[in-house]
């Protein structure tokens, strides 16, 4: 009787299902229990010294901020807006670089956008929004092999950071700031990153080809050289039996003389 096949939820990203379920916990209990002061206490990145958020930098809190900013979202339709992208695109991004090197991704992202508004930006920062712009940009270089830099990740440059740039040229825009610094660190990764799955497409099936040839005629090549030292033994040995084997021919003769 076959077995009936069965189904069953895997946490397949482990880093983007955890940045998303801590952000929306960090959202929920600042709501609802904390009176919005959790988020602007320990989720907001400084500004400059002009602002009234300015960064101390004898204060620990505040350097922890530059990393912790991107967990605090002012309402439910900021994270939605901003995960809507991280939950697409992460778990693909982290299939094909690793976890450990997405977080890593993450936290310099986090950094750097922090550390920009701190010197630069007179209003305080907070929201993914950079890590999702960071991941759209990375998204676009899936495709990219050596020497090639796919048409694809031009037209989203152009899309996402154009768009900010012109519709903002007017109107200032905080978010604007953190999107292009977020799009640079993914445009760096992309180009920086390896990425840990087996290539894919004409050239990456070719050199997988090469290489398990490559592989294959090495095996052959220590098989021949092991069997060439199998059969030096063997000779070696029967070099060294064959003195035993004529002296005692030679006693047998002496006992046993032919008789004519």
């Amino acid at each position: 009787m076959k077995k009936k096949s069965s189904y069953r939820i895997t946490y397949n990203a482990p880093i983007t299902l955890t940045f998303a379920l801590l952000s929306a916990l960090i959202l929920f209990i600042d709501s609802n229990f904390m009176n919005r002061h959790l988020i602007n206490v320990l989720f907001v990145a400084p500004g400059c010294q002009s602002s009234t958020v300015a960064f101390n930098w004898h204060s620990p809190l505040d350097y922890f901020k530059l990393f912790s900013h991107i967990l605090g979202h002012s309402d439910w339709n900021h994270l939605l807006s901003n995960f809507s992208f991280i939950l697409l695109l992460g778990p693909i991004l982290e299939e094909r670089y690793g976890s450990a090197v997405l977080l890593v991704m993450i936290l310099v992202t986090a950094l750097v956008t922090g550390v920009i508004n701190a010197c630069l930006i007179p209003a305080g920062l907070m929201g993914s929004s950079g890590i999702a712009f960071m991941m759209i940009l990375l998204a676009s270089f899936s495709t990219m092999s050596r020497h090639e830099i796919p048409l694809s990740f031009f037209l989203i440059l152009f899309l996402y950071i154009g768009r900010d740039l012109f519709a903002n040229s007017k109107a200032y825009n905080i978010a604007t700031f953190a999107h292009i610094a977020g799009g640079i660190c993914g445009s760096m990764f992309g180009f920086l990153a390896v990425s840990k799955r087996r290539p894919t497409g004409e050239k990456g099936i070719k050199s997988a080809e090469k290489a398990e040839t490559s592989k294959k005629i090495f095996n052959k090549q220590q098989n021949k050289k092991t069997e060439g030292a199998v059969l030096s033994d063997n000779f070696s040995s029967a070099s060294k039996d064959a003195p035993i084997a004529q002296e005692f021919a030679s006693l047998t003769t002496e006992e046993n003389p032919p008789n004519f």
